[in-house]
This record gives structure tokens, C-alpha cells and sequence, in this order.
């Protein structure tokens, strides 16, 4: 098969003049093909194994509330039958027939599919991807079937007390436009779709100017872009969906509130959520947050030592999670019911103390930024993991993003850290949910010195 391919490429030479090779350190280089395909070949030849992965810019960012969780449901019906794979089962089989193994996951504004299969199988693994996503069919009986399998991970999340916190927190943090960060989706929304609904996603978001391919492993630039041309080329350009179908911006938390949660647990967690930046609006602060988020979750902070070495909490961790529609600042701190009260207190006094010019030291920054460099060298070293990273950040960020990330990360100064602190975390409306049992709920004294108000009611 690969000789076949190499005699492929001396026809197709030509087509591969708009090549984008972004340099050989990471190993990857990418072209568009011309019905807006992006397509990203991550060069490692270590083992003879390749990953065929799809990225489309989906998720549920995508859902007003009638598909809340739509999203998550397509993942699973990707594998089933299709104009060519006539059902689930047949699907199984011709993937052991390719020796592939295979996955799906879906966040916020992500959706990726992908099979990783000996190099032998190459081709016929791309165009397996192809009739996949090209020709779903959203068998009735198959969608009935899966159903019940994706509201049982709905059922295994119930079972974890921090869902329970996630959930209410979240609802009050993305107040009005909830079902645009709810990945897991509406249980009635599930259970009640039509195939209709699914050929609605398709349609919208599942073309190639919305989607990247990306071929991982023991491949060259030139085998892969001669590959996607010859089985994705005739993929239908779609019209853009997010011109249509505008992704409305999430308005800020209106005033510090805080939800109690009640589980049988035995520690007391304390969940405070902001709005955080949006990587396509101020990218700089991401850097900074990342840096920041590293620093405190040393053992050698001024966080760690005032929070969890003075016996105030049990542990604590203070991050960021990069996305383009608002991505959340988080701060978990897990301590005992005696020690609630001092517990906040200490923890309001952190905050106010970040943004002090000795809150950490000049080599803590250098070793932050350090150590992530590393980390992040470290990452590239299986491409299978790899190939999920770069579909990720082609997604929500874009690949110059990623491309320059180590770079921006390394200029990020003291101004920058208190910039995003300033800017996004202090003296910012939050959210705070209390995780605890219902005995402990009775013997803390929240004194939370927030003004009283509800919120919205949610709508779109």
C-alpha cells in the first residue's frame, strides 16, 4: 500500500505547493485543502503506527437548550453505521480487520474521533475515516440503542458528589447561556432525539471548512497531504456555520452569590469560579494564567504554605482552563468543618495578596516557565497523545496559538500576572459552591460577606 502511494505522489506533486511547514522540532506541517479542509501531518517515526484523527469545531458551545448534550450523542453515533458500514457491528469488524484501535471525545468546542492503526493500513484507515464522517446514517434503531449508554455515563456522574458541585456552581457562573458549557448534556434532550436532529448537526457543523484532519505517527508530509487529497477532496464545502449561527457571548456573573451543595461526604470543598479570558480576545493573559496556576500549585507558594501547611485546608489548587468563549478560573480548596470559617477568610486574604510584588519570588517565575516548557516538550513524545493536543488547540485557539505557545509563555512577566489577576480575579463577581453533608451543612456558619440577589432566569 505504500508503495502504491509513493507512486501516487509523483502525480500529485503539484498539489502539495501550499504546504505550511511551521518547523521540525514539533514535526508538523499543515495544508488547507481547497474545500477548507485543514489537514495537519505530525511526523514520528519511532513505531510503525498511524493516527487518523478528525477535529471539528463542535461541542457545546454549539447548544442552545433543545440540543443540549447533542454533541456528546453524535461522538457516540460516529460509530455505527454509515453509506458504506451497514450497522455497529459490521463497524467493529472492519476496524479488528485494520488492526485499529479507536476513541471519541467531546468538551466544550471540541469534537474528535480518532483510530490509530499499523502503518500497512494506512490508507484504508483514512478512508474509513471518510465514509464515517461523510455518510452517517442515524439508524433509529441504533440511535434507540445508544441512548441509554450515553445517559448511563449521566448516571456514573450523578454518582460523584463534585458533579453535583460542578453542575450547580456552573449553572450559576454561565447563567444565561448554561447548555453552552454543559458537555454532558440534558437527560430529556438524549432521550428524546430524532435521527433529524442528528442530520441537523451534520449538515451544520460537520464539513470540511469546520473540521481538521489529522494523520499522526509513521508519515511524511508529502504521503500525508497526497493521502487527504486523494480520499477528502471530494467533501463538500459547507456555508460557515458560525456566520449563521452565531455563538452568543457569555454576560459576566452579576454579583457574588454562593450555592450549598449537600452530599455525604465527609471534608467541606469550597469551589470559587470567575470568568476567565477568552484566548481569541486576550491570549496574552492565558500565558499568564498558566504561568500563575503553576506557581501556586508548588508546595514552595505562599498559597500551599499559608492554606495547606498551616493545617487551614486539606489541599487547594487555583487554575485556569484555556477556551476562545470564556474559559473559567478555578479555585478548590478542600478543609474540615472546624476550620471552614478560617479556611475562607485565609483564602479571601491569598487573593488580595497575589497581585503584592513579593507574593512569589523571580526564580519561582523562571521555574514556572520552565518546568511547562518542559512539560510541554515532554507531551509531543507519543503521537497519538500529540494529535489530540494539536486537535484540541486547532480548535479553540488555532495552531499559531499552540505553534507559539512555548514562546509567549517564556515572555510572560509580573505585569502580565497581575494584569490578569487585576483584570479577571480581583474584586471580579464570582461564584462559590460549598460541597458538605447535610449533618456538616448545620454546623457551618457561612459568613460570606456577598450581597443577597438572585439571578436571571436562564434563556437564550
Amino acid at each position: 500500500m505504500i508503495k502504491n502511494l509513493k507512486l501516487f505522489l509523483l502525480t500529485t506533486i503539484i498539489l502539495l505547493a501550499g504546504i505550511n511547514t511551521f518547523g521540525q522540532k514539533y514535526g508538523i506541517s499543515n495544508k488547507t485543502l481547497d474545500n477548507g479542509l485543514d489537514v495537519i501531518v505530525i511526523e514520528n517515526h519511532s513505531v510503525p503506527l498511524v493516527t487518523v484523527e478528525i477535529n471539528v469545531k463542535n461541542g457545546s458551545y454549539t447548544e442552545s437548550p433543545e440540543y443540549d448534550g447533542l454533541s456528546h450523542l453524535y461522538e457516540h453515533m460516529f460509530f455505527k453505521a454509515n453509506g458504506k458500514i451497514p450497522n455497529q457491528e459490521a463497524y467493529m469488524e472492519r476496524l479488528r480487520e485494520l488492526g485499529a484501535t479507536f476513541n471519541g471525545t467531546t468538551s466544550e468546542e471540541r469534537v474528535n474521533y480518532f483510530i490509530t492503526a499499523p502503518i500497512d493500513s494506512l490508507e484504508e484507515a483514512v478512508q474509513f475515516m471518510y465514509d464515517a464522517i461523510t455518510s452517517p446514517l442515524f439508524l433509529e434503531e441504533e440511535l434507540i440503542n445508544e441512548r441509554p449508554i450515553v445517559t448511563g455515563e449521566y448516571d456514573r456522574n450523578e454518582a460523584n458528589p463534585f458533579f453535583h458541585l460542578n453542575q450547580a456552581v456552573s449553572k450559576k457562573v454561565w447563567w444565561k447561556y448554561f447548555s453552552r458549557k454543559n458537555v454532558i448534556g440534558d437527560r430529556d434532550v438524549i432521550l428524546s432525539t430524532p435521527p433529524e436532529k442528528m442530520l441537523t448537526i451534520q449538515k451544520r457543523f460537520y464539513i470540511p471548512n469546520n473540521s481538521a484532519l489529522i494523520l499522526a505517527g509513521d508519515i511524511t508530509p508529502e504521503e500525508g497531504f497526497a493521502l487527504a487529497e486523494k480520499i477528502f477532496s471530494n467533501w463538500e464545502r459547507g456555508e460557515d456555520p458560525f456566520e449563521k449561527y452565531e455563538v452568543p457571548e457569555h454576560p459576566p456573573i452579576p454579583m457574588n452569590e454562593v450555592v450549598v451543595v449537600e452530599q455525604p461526604v465527609n471534608a467541606v470543598t469550597m469551589m470559587f469560579q470567575w470568568h476567565g479570558p477568552s484566548v481569541g480576545k486576550d491570549p496574552k493573559s492565558t500565558y499568564a494564567a498558566d504561568v500563575l496556576s503553576f506557581i501556586l500549585g508548588q508546595q514552595t507558594s505562599k498559597f500551599y504554605k499559608n492554606l495547606v501547611e498551616s493545617g487551614l485546608a486539606l489541599s487547594v489548587s487555583f487554575s485556569y482552563y484555556t477556551l476562545n468563549h470564556t474559559g473559567p478560573i478555578t479555585l478548590f480548596a478542600q478543609t474540615t468543618p472546624d476550620n471552614f470559617d478560617a479556611c475562607q477568610k485565609a483564602i479571601f486574604e491569598e487573593l488580595e495578596r497575589m497581585s503584592d510584588p513579593d507574593y512569589f519570588t523571580d526564580e519561582q517565575l523562571e521555574n514556572a516557565k520552565t518546568i511547562l516548557t518542559i512539560n510541554e516538550q515532554y507531551s509531543r513524545e507519543r503521537a497519538t497523545q500529540f494529535s489530540h493536543t494539536v486537535g484540541f488547540w486547532w480548535a479553540v485557539a488555532g495552531l499559531d496559538y499552540y505553534m507559539n505557545y512555548i514562546d509567549n509563555l517564556n515572555k510572560a512577566t509580573r505585569d502580565d500576572i497581575a494584569f490578569y489577576l487585576n483584570n479577571y480575579v480581583n474584586e471580579k463577581p464570582y461564584v462559590l459552591g460549598v460541597l458538605t453533608s447535610p449533618e456538616n451543612a448545620e454546623k457551618i456558619d457561612l459568613i460570606l460577606n456577598i450581597k443577597e440577589g438572585e439571578l436571571e432566569d436562564e434563556s437564550n
